[in-house]
């Protein structure tokens, strides 16, 4: 590992890359209604100061699915402000963006528009908070889009193949090969890759002239066997993987020492949960990419309100009380008020000289109350810091560990560690403590016509989205669908119905049978809400398309301008005459793959060709969906320099 820097110059990328973004959180609260406002506003603030190229954000840039007013507002406005402008673009979009760009009207990067004065090009992925819903498949990012202020990337329309097409982008002697895939169900999306149903597509000349930044909004770490997406998954020619979703800063990328790319992990700008993930310091990164080497430097975001959270257990303070000790609920209570003091002087400490943060912080106190002692009147406790601290209702959080009970046949080598679990439940989803709720119940209770998965989606739908009848619609569907299902089969006797019932069900599981009943129970749900006149329609058969062909002559063709309005310098690209890509016979990209079939696809460009390729590996290889180059074009450890800087100005590189 060597020392090295990453000069500005005409051949340098500069992006700053930013995740989780959540404008509108808690809009309504007195004390912390604008907070992701101010962040935003400091982002972008950083990304005009530094003349930084494009913007890359990861998905979630909204917290809600249906943004208010006010919040749609605030985000034009600050895009208008800090994005618009006379300072040329230097760098040209090379692929064909009708296929990059392919659920819009205006297919073009915004900068070409020669109706918009654009400095700072956005590019963005949709998350799991503003994904694309009803008949349409539209969402938040889609209105940005649209109105020239955000290019909206990365979006899937099928859910039996995706293919993953990169935004081409040169600089100079650089080039820039940007993946998108905004965010898709967990459960769906590995179950697509362990079926080889995703595709990157590469350029198939100069393969390693290309620097490849993926930008994901998934679950990194493992919440169940097949909620979360491992980076082994992914495909080893990327060089930096930009992951969204997680909300704890890790932005210091880290090396994949398997794929041998590296990940960063940004996090969100705002805390919306009071759990250990949020409270690491927040920041931005700066991107530096030259070549095929990269730089990354950490920068601080100051606005973010500050978060303490700590944790005590009680009985680790035998001689202070026990349970036994008269008044031990007034000495725990004036005990875990001196906790939270202490607290306070630490984040005045830390505020001091920084007057864009702001005044109140977030105070997190942790309680394990387990071994006999009693809880205390959290809101006459929190009465007494309402001045001082931003969330007054939720200071202290009570939990109690308890002992699992096991099977340990070998008294000798017990592990302890499995024995004690703690019974907090901060951070847990809807669907996981429903799928949780099924596993520890008694047989007598399991779901015998829905699936776990299913009741989960639905009880989801009704606590985030306030879909009343999402639940109802569900068990009347599948109801309906299970007595058709008896009908066919013509069975008499109580055995045979619960037979076949059961059959049914584990049909269903994990398939793509059980999300579209999901979808279309949820469809039913909303069009009564659109009866009843509580809300416009908004079905959502987002995911249920499939192979959409945009052809020019369904719906209104623009030609995109060639140039800016008044500016020379500013790059340009074209739509190009690019084909439509062609799903390949069949990719290779995860274990199990038998095929070693290789397809081209072009992309078409006014001045050059920019063809595409899918390969495959050899099946004892990692999981990929490409075939590792060969030693001629490979992506050698000597040649490719990989670059991060923090904020404490040091920089560090390795080579692959």
């Amino acid at each position: 590992m060597y020392m090295m820097y990453v000069r500005d110059d005409e051949d340098t990328f500069k992006i700053l890359i930013a995740t989780d973004i959540h404008l509108g959180y808690l809009e309504k609260d007195a004390i912390r209604g604008s907070d992701s406002y101010n962040t935003f506003d400091e982002i972008l603030k950083h990304a005009q100061t530094n003349q930084v190229d494009f913007i890359l954000l990861g998905g979630d840039l909204f917290h809600e699915n249906k943004p208010t007013r006010r919040c749609l507002h605030t985000c034009i406005t600050m895009l208008r402000k800090y994005c618009m402008g006379d300072s040329p673009i230097a760098f040209n979009i090379l692929s064909d963006q009708t296929v990059n760009f392919n659920t819009t009207q205006f297919p073009w990067v915004n900068y070409q528009d020669q109706n918009l004065n654009i400095s700072i090009p956005v590019f963005s992925i949709h998350g799991n908070h503003d994904d694309p819903t009803g008949a349409e498949g539209l969402c938040a990012l889609d209105l940005l889009h649209a109105s020239g202020l955000v290019n909206h990337f990365g979006h899937s329309q099928s859910v039996e193949r995706i293919e993953i097409s990169p935004v081409l982008l040169q600089k100079g002697s650089t080039k820039l090969a940007l993946y998108g895939l905004g965010s898709i169900p967990d459960e769906r999306l590995y179950r697509m890759f362990v079926n080889n149903q995703v595709t990157m597509l590469r350029p198939k000349e100069d393969q390693d002239q290309w620097f490849n930044l993926f930008t994901i909004h998934q679950n990194r770490s493992k919440h169940g066997p097949t909620n979360y997406i491992p980076e082994q998954f992914l495909d080893e020619f990327l060089d930096l993987v930009v992951w969204g979703h997680e909300h704890e800063c890790l932005i210091s990328p880290s090396r994949n020492e398997q794929q041998l790319f590296y990940v960063t992990q940004p996090g969100s700008s705002v805390a919306t949960s009071l759990s250990p993930g949020e409270a690491a310091k927040k920041h931005v990164g700066l991107l530096r990419v030259k070549g095929r080497k990269m730089n990354l430097q950490k920068i601080p975001l100051n606005t973010v309100r500050q978060f303490l959270i700590d944790d005590i257990v009680l009985a680790d303070y035998q001689d202070l009380f026990s349970p036994e000790t008269p008044n031990v609920t007034k000495k725990i209570e004036n005990f875990c008020h001196a906790k939270v003091d202490e607290m306070l002087q630490e984040a005045e400490r830390e505020r001091l000289g920084c007057t864009v943060t702001p005044e109140k912080p977030l105070i997190r106190l942790r309680v394990d109350y387990s071994g006999g002692f009693e809880t205390f009147n959290t809101s006459r406790f929190s009465q007494k810091f309402v001045d001082r601290v931003a969330n007054p209702k939720d200071i202290i959080h009570f939990l109690r560990s308890r002992e699992q009970k096991a099977d340990n046949k070998d008294e000798v080598h017990v592990d302890y560690s499995k024995l004690v679990k703690t019974s907090a439940v901060e951070g847990l989803r809807v669907e996981d403590m429903v799928k949780k709720y099924f596993e520890a119940a008694e047989q007598k209770v399991q779901l015998s016509l829905l699936t776990e998965h299913g009741m989960g989606k639905a009880i989801q739908e009704f606590v985030d989205k306030d879909e009343k009848d999402a639940i109802e619609e569900l068990i009347t569907y599948q109801l309906e669908k299970t007595q058709r299902h008896l009908q066919s089969r013509a069975v008499l006797t109580e055995q045979e119905i619960d037979t076949e019932v059961k059959k049914l069900k584990d049909s269903k599981k994990n398939t793509a049978e059980e999300e579209d009943e999901i979808k279309e129970a949820i469809n039913r749900a909303k069009a009564h809400r659109s009866q009843r006149g509580d809300d416009p329609v908004d079905m959502d058969f987002s995911d249920d398309l499939q192979n959409v062909a945009l052809d020019s002559d369904e719906g209104p063709s623009y030609a995109p301008p060639t140039r800016g309005r008044g500016r020379g310098s500013r790059g340009r690209g074209s739509r190009g005459r690019g084909r439509a890509f062609q799903a390949p016979s069949e990719t290779s990209s995860r274990p199990g793959a038998r095929s070693f079939v290789e397809d081209e696809v072009s992309i078409e460009d006014s001045d050059d060709d920019f063809p595409l390729m899918t390969s495959t590996r050899k099946p004892q290889k990692t999981p990929s969906s490409f075939s590792k180059p060969s030693q001629s074009q490979s992506q050698s450890q000597s040649s490719r320099g990989v670059a991060f800087e923090d904020s404490d100005d040091e920089v560090y590189t390795s080579s692959r």
